[in-house]
């Protein structure tokens, strides 16, 4: 695997390569004093990110460091992007530089891919992981919920995962509808109905606007954050009314199952997406999402710089 640019790069049994590569690798770390594998040793990743992160920056570069790479944070508000270079020409020196991978993040949907396309024409330059693209695709972020999924659950075959929130606006939903459904899960998508977008009902997911009528029988429920960064118009009355339709507060959550998952890909906005309380009950996955995605992330460097024969010992 060259590039992970999208979720539907992945067929069912790359994708538990990759997770189950990153089960191994969680396994083998965990208890150690010193989490430092000498898989990657020699090779250098960039981390190249246009957009805020937390999350998903971090555990990339905790992930390169634990596996001996060198790993180098390339900020768009600190390089020469804020001088006006392009997309194209930064990419090209990063490459001529000296990388092995590019991990980008960029509020342009499909930026990944084209950097994929100048950095490597021919198979031959570095490994491009998106790591967000606008309102594309967040594959990593799929790769570890249905990692956390299949350790809450047991598996993914015939589970019924709900997710809910502002679809519209989320890369997280469309990996998760592409990587879940590949898995053997039924995925519903829950909305408003200006926050699901055109197009929605040729997705392998069932959409819905009514939250309550769809929890009933669900394993997961996964809670989006509401995009307002990305909104330029009102697409629901108030955050109230979003909190009582769309919400998963206390009352809401006591009417789940006691086996069903909670998960959110953070930031959280508590009180409004979420319940307090609810984001911190033993039902919550959340932190173990964070958790999953260094050991996702790791087995993704490995399979995209060193291929499925490379060692976690």
């Amino acid at each position: 695997m060259k590039h992970l640019l999208s979720a539907a790069d992945l067929d069912r049994d790359s994708a538990l390569s990759i997770l189950d590569e990153a089960g191994r690798l969680k396994e083998t770390l965990l208890g150690r004093e010193v989490r430092k594998l000498p898989t990657l040793r020699g090779k250098t990743v960039l981390t190249v990110f246009y957009e805020n992160s937390t999350r998903t920056r971090v555990s990339f570069e905790t992930a390169g460091k634990w596996m001996s790479a060198d790993v180098i944070n390339v900020s768009a508000s600190a390089s020469s992007v804020q001088k006006g270079e392009s997309l194209r020409d930064t990419a090209l020196t990063l490459t001529a530089i000296g990388a092995d991978a590019l991990i980008v993040r960029h509020p342009a949907s499909g930026s990944s891919a084209q950097i994929a396309r100048w950095v490597s024409p021919e198979g031959v330059g570095p490994s491009v992981i998106n790591a967000g693209d606008g309102m594309h695709e967040h594959p990593t972020q799929a790769l570890l919920d249905a990692m956390t999924l299949r350790e809450r659950l047991g598996g993914l075959d015939g589970r019924r995962i709900v997710i809910v929130g502002d679809i519209l606006h989320s890369r997280v939903a469309r990996s998760n509808a592409l990587l879940l459904s590949t898995l053997g899960a039924e995925v519903v998508l829950v909305a408003p109905p200006t926050l699901l977008p055109v197009g929605v009902e040729g997705w392998p997911v069932r959409a819905s606007t009514d939250l309550d009528a769809e929890l009933a029988g669900a394993d997961a429920v996964m809670m989006l954050r509401v995009q307002a960064e990305r909104m330029n118009g009102g697409f629901f009355p108030s955050a109230r009314e979003y909190a009582v339709r769309y919400g998963l507060g206390p009352a809401r959550a006591a009417r789940l199952g006691e086996d069903v998952v909670v998960l959110h890909p953070g930031p959280m906005v508590r009180g409004m997406e979420i319940g307090f309380d609810v984001a911190d009950a033993s039902s919550s996955a959340i932190l173990q999402q964070v958790t999953n995605g260094v050991h996702v992330r790791m087995s993704v460097l490995l399979h995209t710089l060193v291929g499925t024969e490379g060692t976690t010992e």
